[in-house]
């Protein structure tokens, strides 16, 4: 026998016997492939920088910290304390820190009282992950826009909200995480439809998802079509305050289309309520395009102690218990909370 012959009956022998050691399992291998599907699905943006969406934990994707509704052409920053501010604020992040939480949405627009430092410092002081936004919020007659949105077109306003993610905002080094807008409850106006035209060229140079206050089927039908007639996948887009649509059908029609559907008003009294939207896309098997928050908060400016303020503990608090009640598993659970999150905003260009 040839010393050759010998060596490849050995490795013959060898290969099989390697396979076996590290072989695993079907549900082992299912592992795998979740804990790398979570590794490999982005980055975002936190007003502390950069991290994995791996990291994110559980999440509230809808809330506000601080609003000014006075209008675009008298808000700023000398509108509010800051100390004072936070001295409100912290000690409702840290009562849902103690719950679990590790990530929050900040979805107050520019000209709305976004405040990019105020953010950086609750941060800081909760040890919460807080995400804030680029865009413009141009529901309620348009009282939020900034001027220039009338004058200029899609693209100079995206260029503005792309510097921001790349230099950051107010000239601090604070970058947005997603982009958030508002449209009416109607068909689009003119206005509203350069809204989501300067978001769609935003999402294709940035991969920021897309966040729009929408409420009711047809703008958010109609966003839709304008962001697949520019090449965007609706799966870059969520239909904000989709519980206010009464033909909870068009859930089922917008999420097949690949768009997210946030369900954001939860309050303790509206639990049955949102347990009924969930079993509606649960029996979709479209359980997996779901986001869920309360919309809570937020410091007013202007107001006695910053007017009153509702918690953001309802979901973790009582929902979540409530869900496993009804027979909700851990695992659909994580799905709604962890996984839809992470998926919704990892920065990545999502196109037709």
């Amino acid at each position: 026998m040839s010393t050759d012959f010998r060596r490849v009956k050995f490795l013959g022998i060898l290969f099989p016997l390697f396979f076996l050691l590290h072989a695993c399992s079907p549900e082992e291998a299912s592992d795998r492939k979740e804990a790398n599907k979570t590794s490999e699905v982005g980055n975002i943006n936190t007003v502390s920088g950069e991290i994995s969406t791996a990291e994110m934990g559980n999440t509230l994707i809808h809330e506000h910290l601080l609003v000014d509704f006075i209008g675009a052409d008298s808000t700023g920053f000398h509108r509010w304390d800051r100390e004072e501010v936070v001295s409100v604020v912290l000690p409702y992040l840290q009562e849902i820190k103690a719950q679990g939480v590790k990530t929050l949405f900040d979805c107050t627009p520019a000209f709305l009282g976004r405040d990019a430092v105020l953010l950086k410092m609750l941060a800081d002081s909760s040890g919460l992950q807080i995400i804030t936004n680029t865009g413009y919020y141009g529901a309620a007659d348009n009282k939020y826009l900034p001027y220039n949105t009338y004058i200029e077109n899609a693209a100079t306003i995206a260029k503005r909200w792309t510097n921001e993610f790349t230099y950051g905002i107010d000239s601090i080094d604070v970058k947005p995480g997603f982009i958030k807008i508002g449209v009416e409850t109607g068909s689009l106006s003119g206005l509203h439809e350069k809204l989501i035209r300067a978001a769609a060229l935003t999402h294709l140079e940035t991969g920021l998802t897309i966040a729009s206050h929408t409420l009711y089927a047809i703008p958010a039908f109609d966003q839709i079509a304008v962001l697949q007639s520019m090449g965007v996948s609706p799966e870059a887009f969520i239909w904000v305050h989709a519980q206010a649509e009464e033909n909870k059908d068009k859930y089922i029609e917008a999420a097949k289309l690949g768009a997210w559907i946030s369900l954001d008003g939860l309050k303790d009294e509206n639990l049955n309520e949102y347990l009924l939207m969930l079993n509606k896309m649960k029996e979709a098997d479209l359980l997996n395009k779901v986001l869920i928050s309360h919309d809570a908060g937020w410091y007013s400016p202007g107001e006695e102690n910053g007017g009153n303020f509702r918690s953001y503990s309802t979901l973790f608090g009582k929902f979540i218990p409530y869900l496993k009640k009804q027979g909700y598993t851990d695992e659909e659970v994580e799905q709604l909370v962890v996984k839809n999150p992470i998926e919704a905003f990892s920065i990545k260009v999502r196109k037709l």
